[in-house]
């Protein structure tokens, strides 16, 4: 009997062993670059929902300064008993954006998957560092990155709290304001802005997601790792929000859930003995309540509370950056003689502005490129350049119509000085329809065609008709 307790002992002692040195094998495929990703990402964000954060009060008590005095003017008890207190607040909520946060707690609004898995997907990593020898750097890296998630972290629930007390305090003013006229239109602006802030916080949560290849790589590797998946069921705030960690059965971890039989009994209570008919007049109120539901959903997908409804028609890129909103690309272009083989090729990088969600603008070059004059005589030369404007509008679904002014050189280059003579240049103006089509979640490729209604003064005279096949990231 000791000789078998003594075996199973042992055994247990060898798949712990052989755990460690699996988790430890993973470990040692970490990427270099994941701390450095992870701390440059945060920080970045940092900044950014600092700097959103703060635009938004600064906005918000100017606002609130001006209703004051406008206020004070017809009532200056109320002025001061509506706006004093909210005002200080708003600079309390400002002053706390430069302190360091830390243990703040978390919101339903502000809760993160990626932020909450990559926090303990870094607790692991230091737990699971001490099991091996592993040098002071790495230990000093890894308490490094974890601050910075915890900081970004703990930066996004204040954002949360904040968009919390816009929310609260834009109503108030609309109740505490509503025997009064003329503040219809400052409501309106706390509105709009209350609506932005929120979308750009949700705007920097999906951004956040983006993970780079050596990120990629090391969420890869702690997957493989049994002990990880283990980790993350009892640390992970998902698991903390169902009790998913505790022991007990399923039925335990959802108490206190209303199932769908007891919803259905429930309403039969409610309907008595009203019979099918009863039955009938409430599904169809209920048909009738969710179909509103889905077209408000359709309409602003984005938005999480009912308070945060807008009342105005939203500008879906007035959350986006500068940065955001540029859209890099290029395209190609063959131009034949007589015969089946093309002579030259245009090969252009442009860049565009969205300036609407349905409509961008932009610059490029291009680059001509000769190939020779048959199959039998391929030979690549410099043949030209050209400067490219244009200007993208959505016409529905996947189709836009293209418009545009360029400036070609179509002789051959062989200095310089040859482009500074603008008489040797040749204007087009071009107007057609492009069709985009989805290559990748980062890629998007286009066929363009289009008319050149100048192609009648070009010397020699030029194809009216062009045909381009394009991409853009």
């Amino acid at each position: 009997m000791r000789f078998f307790c003594y075996v199973i002992l042992c055994l247990g002692c060898l798949n712990t062993v052989c755990a460690q040195d699996s988790t430890l094998s993973h470990l040692q495929q970490f990427p270099g670059k994941y701390f450095a990703q992870i701390n440059s990402k945060s920080n970045r964000f940092e900044k950014q929902v600092s700097r959103r954060s703060e635009k938004a009060l600064n906005k918000l008590a100017r606002q609130e300064r001006k209703m004051q005095a406008r206020l004070a003017k017809i009532d200056s008890v109320a002025a001061k008993n509506i706006f004093t207190r909210s005002i200080d607040s708003l600079g309390n909520l400002k002053s706390k954006l430069h302190q360091k946060t830390a243990g703040l707690q978390a919101s339903a609004g502000s809760y993160s998957g990626y932020l909450d898995t990559l926090q303990n997907s870094l607790s692991f990593l230091k737990d699971a560092k001490k099991l091996g020898e592993q040098s002071k750097a790495l230990q000093d890296k890894l308490n490094g990155s974890l601050q910075h998630v915890q900081a970004l972290q703990s930066k996004l629930q204040q954002a949360e709290q904040i968009k919390a007390y816009i929310r609260e305090r834009k109503q108030q003013l609309k109740e505490q304001l509503a025997q009064y006229t003329g503040f219809s239109k400052d409501l309106q602006k706390i509105n709009k802005e209350a609506y932005y802030y929120g979308q750009q916080l949700r705007e920097y949560k999906e951004l956040l997601k983006d993970k780079k290849k050596a990120e990629a790589r090391a969420m890869e590797l702690l997957k493989q790792v049994s002990a990880y998946n283990s980790f993350l069921q009892k640390h992970s705030q998902l698991a903390s929000l169902f009790n998913l960690s505790a022991a007990g059965n399923t039925a335990q971890n959802l108490e206190g859930l209303q199932t769908r039989a007891q919803v259905e009994q429930l309403i039969q209570q409610r309907l008595g003995s009203g019979g099918p008919n009863a039955q009938a007049a409430v599904s169809q109120q209920l048909s009738q309540a969710r179909e509103r539901f889905n077209e408000l959903k359709d309409k602003f997908p984005n938005v999480d509370n009912a308070a945060d409804m807008p009342d105005f028609k939203p500008n879906e890129m007035k959350s986006k950056s500068f940065l955001q909103r540029l859209e890099f690309g290029g395209n190609l272009q063959f131009q034949r003689s007589s015969q089946y083989f093309p002579t030259t090729s245009d090969i252009a990088g442009q860049v565009a502005y969205q300036f609407h969600k349905n409509g961008s603008a932009g610059i490029g070059a291009a680059y001509k490129l000769g190939m020779g004059t048959g199959f039998n005589n391929i030979r690549f030369s410099h043949q030209g350049v050209g400067l490219r404007s244009f200007l993208d509008w959505k016409l529905k679904g996947t189709f836009y119509i293209n418009g545009g002014f360029e400036q070609n050189y179509n002789s051959q280059l062989l200095n310089e000085e040859q482009l500074r003579n603008f008489d040797n240049w040749q204007g087009s103006a071009l107007i057609g329809i492009s069709k985009k089509y989805k290559i990748s979640s980062k890629l998007k490729g286009n066929i363009i065609l289009l008319y050149d209604f100048l192609h009648n003064q070009h010397v020699p005279r030029t194809d009216p008709i062009k045909l381009r096949l394009g991409y853009n990231f």
